[in-house]
């Protein structure tokens, strides 16, 4: 089925067993719980005993191997493989080979004795254990030549450049005369937020297992996207992806971070077809914070004019943000700014600064989670300026229609999101005198910000089968990142044919199946969930011509297939040998149509000591308006772990480069800080009734990253409120704190 028309009707709206929105558990929690869930590293198919393989990493930023011995780590007790630069197997180039799809790109190893940033992997070695690659790793001697490299957006700006637009993105947007209405205005904002290197930190390190069978490689890697990491290994390894199979049935958070695939995979599966026997690699913690992916720092720059009666006339947002010397990601922080508010004249630009820096790329809501933290403050801002409650400011700026693209919102309910949360808050008891509010040392500040993250609808396949004892198995090479993906999809196969969640087999994670978009900017559940349902959509077809009726006379319940008064268990239906049905889903021109957003709004209470700067966050409510909600539950875990990563991105998080040599100096849990139990209270996440036919047949919108975008914001506009002293430079760290308010007092 395509998206080309509003979605009707269908058994999900009926919801004839009351499991969608059902907050059931997980299928797959008690698996995990009791360690029985296989991760990459755990897995125990690989025929015969695999070796270990530990990853050797540049200790400069940019230069070159002068000279590698690798004779002590030969001879080391269980060394089986030593690979550098001058044996490894000749690969492809780096760089995309889809324009469409920038993960699936080669990503050759130890390809040449070029180091382009620090933690590059310049040696590779292989043992028996864990324990003894790793010893022998440090035996390995290398000589380098280094040169002179560039590390510091800041001081490098000057060189940035307009990134190249695509289908899915334009770097600048322009509507109107914005320089013209914005030195006309009578309200004027212009302010500078800066924002810092953001590091992923999920749960599980990137590990692979890696082995052949003839001249075909299948590897078990923690992927998000299991077809860009089977055209990354082909191209990669110089192979048709027909001879890879990508395996990733549980992945211990993605956020981004396993978008693309790395050296542990390359080199596992070069090593595993030299020694003829399975390789697994898993990268230290420390290892992660350089061989794998990283948030850009960004500096934007707000420019908002207003009337005196708080009407946008202009809004301007710039941003800059950096990617490494042979790789163009940016980040793309302005988005948000182009479809919330309304203004006649806007302009919004995108600049990137090559450094020599490891790779930046998706981490976290890429774009609107840093874009908010900048433009949610100057909301703020210019709401004090006109002596306006932020909520008005932002009710008067209300847009009928996407300012930009010019065509009507399929939903949205960013105003009763807002409503919502300041009666839930009490937000009427806000003080809107800055610093007027203490208990004993600590001051109280509250404070809000909207939430935005656009709706994605990607092309996807599903296969399902039903045996003769009604079991329903539906196989899709769709990811679970510890979002939920098992539990949502047996509700919508159990809703689908009415069967009891304990007769609904999902199979995913495997490029084997079905091909869908896998897990990423929130498009999964709505992508591949469409897809499964398009197929039961077909296999219900089946079973009622079985029946002798046409499939909208059939109720489908409690496992059997009802038409009038003729009903039948659909197991026997299926038959002795069972039926199969597949379905797809295609993107349709519906997101062409009407401009698609998930909304929300964040409140935030916190307390600052008035003698140390100290920022406590005491309370957070998140109001969220994203389609229909399929399972409540893991919703709202969802959106309450956002909103965290919101508070870690406004008081805590700050991978911080040296910049004299290249390198993430805080590169370990740490010194890399992160909520903890106690830095997160009282948390709430709530979710409006909202039905939404025009994104896809479930009528669902993306939810995983909304809870991100503007949470930290609130947290910033907050600790104003509490203390008087706008921090623009995130994390809001008590040292800033301390020193605005020396300069102010």
């Amino acid at each position: 089925m395509e998206m080309n028309a509003p979605s009707t009707r269908n058994p999900i709206d009926d919801n004839r067993t009351g499991l969608i929105g059902k907050p059931i558990d997980r299928v797959d929690g008690r698996l995990k719980v009791t360690g029985k869930a296989p991760y990459a590293y755990e897995v125990q198919e690989a025929p015969g005993k695999p070796a270990y393989g530990f990853i050797v990493e540049a200790t400069i930023a940019k230069g070159t191997v002068a000279d590698i011995d690798a004779s002590a780590a030969e001879k080391a007790p269980g060394v089986l493989l030593v690979m550098t630069h001058r044996n490894a197997p000749k690969q492809a180039p780096w760089g995309p080979i889809d324009a469409k799809d920038r993960f699936a790109r080669s990503s050759p190893q130890l390809a040449s004795d070029k180091v382009r940033y620090y933690g590059e992997a310049v040696a590779y070695v292989v043992a028996e254990s864990f324990e003894d690659a790793r010893s022998a790793a440090a035996l390995v001697r290398i000589r380098y030549e280094a040169a002179p490299g560039e590390y510091d957006m800041v001081a490098a700006q000057a060189k940035a450049e307009k990134p190249k637009d695509d289908e899915m993105q334009k770097a600048d947007s322009r509507i109107g005369d914005f320089e013209t209405a914005f030195a006309g205005a009578p309200v004027q904002i212009d302010a500078t937020y800066t924002t810092p290197h953001h590091i992923h930190a999920q749960m599980e390190p990137h590990a692979t297992l890696a082995w052949w069978t003839g001249d075909s490689v299948t590897v078990h890697c923690a992927s998000q996207l299991l077809e860009s990491a089977q055209n990354a290994v082909a191209n990669t390894l110089q192979l048709s992806p027909s001879k890879v199979r990508i395996v990733s049935r549980y992945i211990g958070g993605g956020f981004g971070g396993k978008l693309p695939v790395y050296g542990d995979v390359m080199l596992s599966a070069m090593a595993a077809r030299q020694l003829k026997r399975p390789v697994k690699t898993a990268l230290t913690r420390q290892q992660m914070f350089h061989f794998t992916t990283h948030r850009s720092q960004t500096i934007q720059r707000l420019r908002l004019g207003a009337t005196r009666d708080g009407r946008l006339t202009a809004i301007g947002h710039d941003s800059l943000s950096h990617s490494a010397r042979f790789d163009d990601f940016y980040e793309t922080a302005s988005t948000q700014t182009r479809s919330l508010y309304a203004a006649l004249n806007r302009l919004t630009t995108h600049r990137s600064v090559k450094l020599d820096l490891p790779i930046s790329d998706s981490t976290r809501a890429p774009g609107e989670a840093v874009g908010m933290l900048a433009l949610e403050q100057a909301m703020d801002e210019l709401a004090e300026k006109l002596g306006l409650d932020p909520i008005e400011l932002r009710r008067r700026n209300e847009p009928t229609t996407d300012p930009e693209k010019n065509i009507p919102f399929s939903t949205r309910q960013l105003l009763r999101c807002m409503d919502e949360g300041a009666e839930r808050f009490g937000w009427k008891r806000r003080s809107a005198t800055p610093g007027s509010l203490r208990e004993g040392r600590w001051q109280i500040g509250l404070g809000m910000a909207a939430a935005t993250r656009s709706n994605l609808l990607m092309d996807a396949k599903c296969a399902v089968a039903l045996d003769r004892q009604g079991v329903l198995t539906a196989r899709m090479s769709m990811t679970d990142i510890g979002t939920g993906s098992y539990t949502v999809f047996t509700q919508i196969a159990a809703e689908m044919l009415g069967l009891p969640v304990d007769r609904v087999r999902i199979e995913l994670g495997d490029s084997d199946f079905p091909e869908t978009p896998g897990s990423g900017g929130s498009w999964g559940a709505a992508s591949a969930g469409s897809a499964l349902f398009d197929a039961c959509t077909n296999l219900r077809g089946q079973l009622a011509r079985r029946l002798g009726a046409k499939p909208d006379h059939v109720v489908f319940a409690d496992g059997r297939a009802t038409a009038g008064a003729h009903s039948e268990s659909i197991g026997v239906l299926a038959g002795t040998i069972g039926l199969r049905a597949e379905g797809q889903i295609k993107k349709g021109d519906m997101a062409k149509k009407f401009s698609q957003q998930a909304y929300g709004a964040h409140f935030a209470e916190v307390a600052v000591d008035m003698d140390t700067g100290e920022i406590r966050l005491r309370r957070m409510l998140g109001v969220f308006a994203a389609g229909r909600i399929l399972n409540m539950k893991t919703a709202t875990s969802q959106a309450t772990g956002a909103m965290i990563w919101g508070v870690g991105s406004a008081l805590f998080e700050d991978a911080v480069v040296d910049t004299r040599f290249g390198a993430f100096v805080n590169h370990d849990l740490a010194e890399y800080h992160v909520p903890s139990h106690a830095d997160i209270p009282a948390i709430e996440a709530v979710f409006l009734e909202e039905v939404d036919d025009k994104t896809n047949p479930l009528k669902i919108k993306g939810v995983g990253e909304l809870g991100i975008c503007g949470a930290g914001a609130a947290v910033a506009n907050a600790v104003y409120n509490a203390t008087g002293v706008r921090i623009r430079d995130y994390p809001l760290t008590l040292d800033k704190v301390l020193g605005l308010q020396a300069r102010q007092g």
